[in-house]
């Protein structure tokens, strides 16, 4: 039988990379895992760890933390549908 499930309401931290001017409050996010940050160069695009390997993380991007640590990135349209500021 086909059951329906509602996702249990998590709070979470992000912030919305908008380029280098913004890498302080990603330091302050990811704390030490910001050493595993590479820069893309020639953009100011960002690549960070996650638990599926590294991914690239473009300007306006959310970076969130999840509730176990992990970091992974949200498209802004994603981001806005399925969070609101607490």
């Amino acid at each position: 039988m086909i059951k329906k499930y509602r996702k249990k309401p998590v709070v979470i931290e992000a912030i919305q990379y908008r380029g280098y001017n913004s890498l302080s409050l990603v330091k302050k996010l990811m704390g030490n895992e910001f050493e595993k940050v590479l820069f893309r160069p020639f953009s100011e695009k960002l690549i960070i760890p996650t638990l599926e390997g590294d991914i690239e993380v473009s300007i306006g991007d959310y970076i969130i933390k999840g509730v176990k640590g992990e970091f992974y990135p949200c498209k802004p349209d994603i981001f806005k549908e399925t969070y609101e500021e607490v």
